[in-house]
């Protein structure tokens, strides 16, 4: 979005472990060689949330352990950072001439599970419920979740794959995880019975009754990292069995 978004930003006295998108210069060579591996491992260039977390941890030095809000997989002590990491398929400009030409760019980034029906036992049904108290229940959801990891860790944020055709391309950008404020949305129904939060006639939410999957959009920011990388022969099985030197002593009937 070209407006600045309504957000709570939270007051931090540790510093990040670095700023918000500048990844330090090992980073991309890192990536790089995960992707490659990944791709010359595997049999397809299928590459899921949590390869994801892991890759990414790694790449900067961080711990990734799963945790049950899911905004906080991957953390870093020493400067209270967490991050939680999303990976979504889309384009990826591999040309300059390509970049010049790309238009803003969005993402839909699933959040998760979020039921006002479990959190506040109310019963929703988009022909009678009012949208702006359903909307305020949404977020309120959200903020109470960003609000239990923000009191851990000083500094909170998101980090995003967009995954181009056969990951021979991607690009990675960060966003802080901040609280949204309800009343600063427009909340309507759709034709398909969702709910979406507009902020200046740009859509930023949907949720969705059936299933209760709350989808946060972002803009895709003009600095983020892109790379396009080289495909790796395939290692065959029988190659990685030969270098782990597999015999008969690495199985026993139980």
């Amino acid at each position: 979005m070209t407006k600045n978004q309504p957000r709570l930003r939270q007051a931090t006295k540790t510093a990040p472990l670095y700023p918000l998108n500048k990844f330090h210069s090992n980073f991309m060579p890192s990536l790089a060689k995960h992707l490659c591996a990944h791709l010359a491992v595997r049999s397809d260039s299928d590459l899921e949330g949590k390869d994801w977390e892991k890759i990414f941890a790694d790449c900067i030095g961080a711990t990734w352990s799963p945790s049950n809000i899911g905004l906080d997989d991957i953390t870093h002590l020493g400067s209270s950072t967490a991050w939680g990491a999303k990976t979504v398929k889309g384009k990826v400009p591999t040309t300059a001439e390509a970049m010049a030409r790309a238009k803003s760019q969005t993402v839909r980034l699933i959040s998760g599970r979020n039921s006002p029906t479990y959190s506040y036992a109310e019963s929703i049904d988009p022909k009678k419920s009012d949208p702006a108290q359903v909307g305020e229940m949404v977020i309120d959801i959200w903020n109470a979740r960003v609000k239990e990891v923000r009191a851990k860790f000083a500094n909170l944020r998101t980090v995003v794959l967009i995954k181009g055709p056969d990951l021979l391309s991607v690009t990675v950008f960060e966003f802080d995880t901040d609280m949204y404020i309800s009343s600063d949305f427009i909340w309507t129904w759709n034709k398909n019975g969702n709910l979406e939060g507009h902020f200046d006639s740009e859509h930023k939410f949907t949720w969705q009754p059936h299933g209760s999957q709350f989808t946060i959009i972002e803009e895709v920011p003009s600095d983020a990292l892109k790379i396009q990388i080289k495909k790796p022969s395939p290692i065959s099985i029988d190659s990685v069995l030969q270098d782990i030197g597999f015999n008969n002593t690495f199985y026993k009937k139980l």
